[in-house]
Formats: C-alpha cells, sequence, structure tokens
C-alpha cells in the first residue's frame, strides 16, 4: 500500500471521474470531488462549476494531488461558447488555484485523439515521441492542455503528469459505436481499468516532474497505443477487454 494522499477529483460524477474516486476509496485514499452535479459515492463534493475560483480554492486546501478531468468531453457544434470556456478558461482557473494551493502533482486527462490520425493508420503502437494530429477542436484544446502542463511542471517545479485516454464510454450510444468498429474496441478504455490507471498515477513515484502516458484497456486486434509509460510509472497494466466493464454503463454487459 502506498502512502495515502489527499485527492481531488474534478469532473467527479461523469464516467471516468466515477471509477477514479471508487478505485482511490477502494485504496484508502482521502478524495473530495468538484463537478457541476452531485458526485456520487463522495461525502466531500463540491456542486460548482470551473469559473467559480472562490469554490476551487476551497475544494484544493489540504490536497497532495489534483485529479482533473472536468472538461466539455466531445466536440461541439458551438466551440467558441460550449468547448473553448471549460476546456482553456476553464484549465486556467484550475492550474493557477492548484499553484498557490501549493498542490505537488497534477494529473491532466488529454485525449487520445491528439494522436487520431496515427492510431488509424500507423505506425503502431503511438508513443508520445510522435508528432501530434489533432482529430478537432476538442483535440486542440487538450494539446494546449498538454503543452501548458509542461510549463507548470517546469516554471513551477509540479509533478505533471498527462493522461491521454482510450475511449471510456458514458452512455449506451456510445457503447453501440464501439461494438460497430474493432479499431474503437482497440483503444476502448473500461472503467475498472480508467480507475486503476488514475489511481496509479496518484501514487506515482514523486520524482516524477513530467511524463506523458497513455492508457486504454487490451486491444481486442491492434496494440495502437503504447502503454509502456503507464507500466512503468503508475504501474498500470490493463485488465480489462471489450466488452468487459460494459455493464457499469448500460446496466448489462454488452454481447455481440
Amino acid at each position: 500500500m502506498s502512502e495515502i494522499k489527499s485527492v481531488l477529483v474534478t469532473g467527479s460524477a461523469g464516467r471516468v471521474g466515477q471509477a477514479v474516486v471508487l478505485e482511490l476509496l477502494r485504496r484508502g485514499h482521502l478524495v473530495k470531488g468538484f463537478d457541476r452535479d452531485p458526485s456520487p459515492n463522495l461525502e466531500q463534493a463540491h456542486v460548482a462549476d470551473l469559473f467559480d475560483t472562490d469554490a476551487l480554492a476551497e475544494a484544493m486546501a489540504e490536497v497532495d494531488c489534483l485529479v482533473h478531468l472536468a472538461a466539455t468531453p466531445d466536440d461541439v457544434e458551438d466551440p467558441v461558447n460550449d468547448l473553448f470556456p471549460p476546456n482553456i478558461t476553464g484549465l486556467y482557473h484550475v492550474l493557477e488555484t492548484a499553484r498557490a494551493a501549493g498542490i505537488q502533482r497534477i494529473i491532466l486527462a488529454s485525449s487520445g485523439q491528439v494522436n487520431w490520425h496515427q492510431q488509424q493508420s500507423g505506425p503502431w503502437p503511438v508513443n508520445d515521441s510522435m508528432p501530434v494530429s489533432p482529430k478537432a477542436w476538442y483535440a486542440a484544446t487538450k494539446m494546449f492542455l498538454e503543452s501548458i502542463g509542461y510549463s507548470y511542471s517546469a516554471n513551477h517545479g509540479m509533478s505533471v503528469i498527462i493522461t491521454r485516454l482510450g475511449w471510456c464510454p458514458r452512455d449506451e450510444g456510445q457503447v453501440c459505436e464501439i461494438a460497430a468498429e474493432t479499431f474503437f474496441q482497440d483503444v476502448y478504455l473500461s472503467p475498472g481499468d480508467a480507475g486503476r490507471f488514475f489511481a496509479g498515477c496518484v501514487e506515482a513515484a514523486t520524482e516524477v516532474s513530467h511524463a506523458i502516458l497513455y492508457a486504454t484497456s487490451r486491444p481486442v486486434e491492434t496494440k495502437r497505443l503504447d502503454l509502456t509509460g503507464a507500466r512503468e510509472i503508475a504501474g498500470f497494466k490493463p485488465q480489462d477487454q471489450w466488452p468487459d466493464g460494459t455493464e457499469i454503463v448500460t446496466g448489462q454487459r454488452w454481447e455481440d
């Protein structure tokens, strides 16, 4: 068992957020949440948005580690009003509040979509040395997140772990989309594996100043993303493979 840490999870009411909260609690960590919606399974959870800097400061008091998941999670019809404010300005508020609070480790949720075209055409597995090829504006906001995350590590001495995530579905419709294409099944990330991955990032050695890690469950056909860094730094070895974990999303396991 690693050292017990006080962890704040933003986006704690979302699909990945709930999985992270449950795994951190299972491992004995002290967990607080922050979301626009009430957070299941948490006694300490702030209901606010990323523009409420007072609520952010209160939530980050006496926190060792921040897992920042809160964001608009997809491309939208109106990115200027619905995507950029939470993913850019909201990120600014989160990082500046964390810096002022003296938080030493920040785990930032990026996306495998920053390597969208390499994932589809190869060469595989895609790793963090390859140039990015964003799918669209959502992935571009994650590229911004990654670059400014490095700056906080270099300029402020904070430990920053960037997580390029596979597809952890939020609803039955997304489960159906994954079921329709082997490509999506190869980059599927089950809720259980998502929780174990982020918990490993929280527990990673304090000497890690900056890292970019990929996370997926076990691929069905092709290993498209390189999980070497996730294994070495976060101790992550995926336990699930599509359709494991779909019962958490839909209420029953998906059967092809």
